[in-house]
């Protein structure tokens, strides 16, 4: 199975999700994040994760004669690769982009769901912002968010922080074509 196919299925996509921010989660954690999920059908979502070292095992204790295990992330093992990425067919990536969205439709529809949920409190934006850059300047502002964002996912759970989501799609847009002449038009 390939990285994409593992991890973009939408039930492994939801509890990889749920892991983010270096979370340690037991599986009765999980259950109650994902409540609308079967309790079999998680079992075998996050026993193909274990089994991929998507989800490592990381502490282990007895409850009522059941073991009960405390997963995280690894999330250098919760990657698809750049080379599977390209090789990846117009389908594939239509079904990945969906499993995206509905991923973000969820987390988004569970805030909403939350008691008292506050949008101007919680910080809560989504917006769409189309700018011009050439392929270098396009490069250059992923180097920038990356160095603007990498300290701060590195932060440990702590008192006073809350887990947010950010999420990012950046898709090329319309092309400016020389028109020979003074400005120029463009082209869809």
């Amino acid at each position: 199975m390939t990285s994409a196919d593992l991890l973009l299925h939408p039930v492994r996509l939801r509890v990889v999700r749920a892991f983010l921010g270096d979370r340690a989660l037991t599986t009765s954690a999980l259950r109650e994040e994902l409540a609308d999920v079967p309790p079999t059908t998680l079992y075998r979502h996050v026993a193909k994760l274990v089994d991929a070292g998507v989800l490592a095992v990381v502490a282990e204790r007895r409850v009522r004669g059941a073991v009960e295990r405390t997963y995280v992330l690894r999330v250098s093992a919760a990657d698809i690769g750049l080379d599977e990425f390209a090789a990846m067919s117009a389908d594939e990536h239509r079904q990945a982009f969906m499993a995206y969205v509905a991923g973000l439709l969820g987390e988004f529809d569970r805030y909403l769901a939350r008691d008292g949920f506050d949008v101007v409190r919680d910080e809560v934006g989504y917006g769409l912002a189309g700018m011009w850059l050439d392929d270098a300047e396009a490069a250059e502002l992923r180097r920038e968010l990356t160095r603007v964002l990498q300290p701060r996912l590195a932060n440990p759970p702590a008192p006073g922080r809350t887990r947010r989501v950010l999420a990012t799609v950046v898709l090329p847009g319309e092309k400016v074509v020389d028109s020979g002449g003074e400005g120029g038009s463009i082209a869809g």
